[in-house]
């Protein structure tokens, strides 16, 4: 009987000694309710610690960052141009007994930031231009496409004065102030991805297109104005290389005659008789033959050469 009585009073104690006794780690903190309502300091530091059994209870927190992630939506800028913007912050619980009294759990304390941030974010896109949301500052950007300079001429998106990085500090210095009744800090709120509207994407798709193609046809202008002058060219180069060409073969040519004349000159001065009678020998060659009728005159030059000839008997 004594031996039961032992059992029954260690599985008590260890039951009490298993319900009063938790545990704190590094990334938690821990609020004790008694009956519902918080009882004493809230224990941040990480340890072993006691509890009334049954009675009190241990409400952990976590005490390291937590992530926010706010549903896209779409909000008109200052210049009448709706975009879907998606942000997202960094916050933390620095006093878990007011946070525990106010908004008591994780699911809450996340409504509550989608309440304060979205229109932290709503009031400060709609109170900037488009160009301030999208940009940080007026550095040039660095695109190497050929023919956009002419197209940001055409089409300006105006000067950077605040930039996305103030506006997101702006939104935090905005919102922290509602949290920190909730026993939250927020960290940081950063914007995740900036995007027209479907109605305004296909509008800014198509002005695009209408752009890339009016360069492209200033390319292919340009391309084929081009493309004349090089023919151009090459045929002014052609005509110009043809007439030099046949320029040198004429006067090649007409210095080869002249040098044969005078090489003939020169070989038929040695016996005149003989070249008048060579020459007429070729006159005789091409203008008679068996076909050739010619009525002349007894005492005609041109056929002198035959009254000289004789047959021999």
């Amino acid at each position: 009987m004594k031996i039961k009585s032992l059992i029954i009073l260690i599985i008590i104690i260890i039951i009490v000694a298993y319900t009063g006794i938790y545990v704190v780690d590094e990334t938690e903190q821990v609020v004790i309710t008694q009956f519902g309502k918080a009882v004493g300091q809230p224990k941040e530091n990480p340890g072993l610690y006691f509890k009334i059994p049954f009675i009190q209870r241990a409400n952990y927190f976590p005490k390291n960052l937590l992530e926010w992630d706010g549903d896209p939506g779409q909000i008109p800028t200052l210049d009448k141009t709706f975009i879907w913007v998606d942000t997202f912050a960094r916050w933390k619980i620095v006093d878990p007994l007011r946070f525990f009294q106010t908004v008591n759990n994780m699911t809450a304390a996340l409504g509550r930031l989608d309440d304060i941030l979205d229109s932290a974010v709503r009031n400060f896109v709609t109170s900037y231009p488009l160009i301030e949301t999208v940009r940080m500052t007026n550095r040039k950007l660095n695109t190497f496409e050929a023919g956009v300079e002419e197209v940001k001429e055409k089409s300006p998106l105006g000067q950077v004065t605040m930039g996305r990085g103030l506006i997101t500090k702006g939104i935090l210095e905005q919102a922290q102030p509602k949290l920190d009744r909730f026993g939250i800090r927020l960290v940081d709120v950063k914007i995740k991805r900036v995007n027209y509207v479907e109605e305004v994407r296909r509008s800014v798709y198509g002005r695009m297109i209408a752009e890339r193609k009016q360069i492209a046809e200033k390319f292919r202008s340009e391309g084929e104005g081009e493309a004349r002058k090089i023919e151009g060219d090459m045929e002014k180069d052609l005509k110009q290389i043809t007439s030099e060409a046949y320029r040198r073969a004429q006067e090649i040519k007409g210095k080869a005659d002249a040098q044969a004349t005078q090489i003939y000159a020169e070989a038929y001065s040695k016996d005149p008789e003989f070249y008048s009678f060579l020459q007429t020998l070729d006159v005789y060659k091409k203008t008679m033959n068996k076909d050739s009728s010619l009525i002349l005159s007894t005492d005609s030059d041109f056929l002198r050469f035959f009254k000289r000839y004789k047959v021999e008997q």
